[in-house]
Formats: C-alpha cells, sequence, structure tokens
C-alpha cells in the first residue's frame, strides 16, 4: 500500500475517533472549552507525528496515550507558572507613582526651612541622623528637656504645615 493512502487512512480514522477524544477529554477537564483545547492539541501532535504510528498498534490507544501526556505537560506547566502565588506578576497591577513622594519630600524641605533653626537642628540629629537625645543635648550645651521641647515643637510645627497641606 502507497505511504500516501496510508496516511490519508490514518487521517479519515483520526477523524472517526474524534468522539472518543471528546469523551476522554473530559475526564482531564470539566470546562469544555479546556476538554477541546486538548482534543485539538491531541490531534495536531498526531497528524504532525503520523510517521512514528506503528501499523497494527490500535490507533485509539496511541491518541489517548499522546492526550494524557499533553496533559500530564500542561498540568506540570501549570504548577510552575501558577498565577495565584503572591510572588506573581499579574498582582501587581498599579505601582504607586513616585513623584508623589518628590513632591512630599519637597514640601518637608520647604517647611523645614521655614521654622527655627534650633527646632530643625534638634530635629535633623534626632529623627533624621538618629542621634540620642543625650548626644544632642552635649552637642548643642543645654538640657535634655529643652531637646526634648524643640522637637515636640519641631514635630508640631510640622504637623500643623502638613494639616494645612491638605486643606
Amino acid at each position: 500500500m502507497p505511504v500516501e493512502s496510508e496516511t490519508g487512512r490514518l487521517q479519515a480514522d483520526i477523524v472517526e475517533l474524534l468522539p472518543a477524544l471528546r469523551a476522554f477529554s473530559h475526564r482531564f477537564h470539566t470546562n469544555s472549552s479546556d476538554a477541546e483545547d486538548l482534543v485539538q492539541e491531541t490531534v495536531i501532535k498526531a497528524l504532525s507525528n503520523l510517521d512514528k504510528f506503528q501499523p497494527g498498534t490500535q490507533l485509539k490507544s496511541w491518541l489517548f496515550t499522546i492526550m494524557r501526556n499533553a496533559f500530564c505537560s500542561r498540568f506540570a506547566t501549570s504548577k510552575r507558572e501558577a498565577p495565584g502565588r503572591e510572588e506573581c506578576v499579574a498582582d501587581l497591577r498599579v505601582s504607586e507613582p513616585s513623584q508623589n513622594w518628590t513632591m512630599l519630600v519637597r514640601d518637608v524641605e520647604h517647611i523645614c526651612r521655614d521654622m527655627p533653626s534650633y527646632y530643625r537642628t534638634v530635629l535633623e540629629r534626632i529623627v533624621i541622623d538618629g542621634q540620642t537625645y543625650e548626644d544632642v543635648a552635649s552637642e548643642l550645651g543645654c538640657a535634655v528637656g529643652t531637646v526634648k521641647s524643640r522637637l515636640n515643637r519641631a514635630r508640631s510645627h510640622l504637623h500643623a504645615r502638613f494639616g494645612s497641606l491638605d486643606e
């Protein structure tokens, strides 16, 4: 029998087995569209590998094996690429605009520039530089209570000015 007629016969046999393939695909997927995709993938793989089919064996079993392997490959891939994981990029729909931080820093700089230097110095040393009250008091030559009072007034000044920015 010529190779072309053998190929044509196998293609016709595959078409006849489509209902069986559809029924078998529902064992893997409950969703009809996923099941149909699996059938289509199976048929494409079978048609592209007809030369590997061994005459005398069961075509239906060969097709079912292709379908099972296609499902297992897709399943393994989906476990590696699970979109529901926390680190999935798809969850990062919106990123905060960076200009908000730039504007906030500018506002803080302007407000600090307007506050008295003795408040600003204490605020910078304690809040920004992370120094202790005692170190700042020693550096400025004043009491720890004075440093705490100046820091409180600097914070109040910031709070009052930021409150007016919200309006």
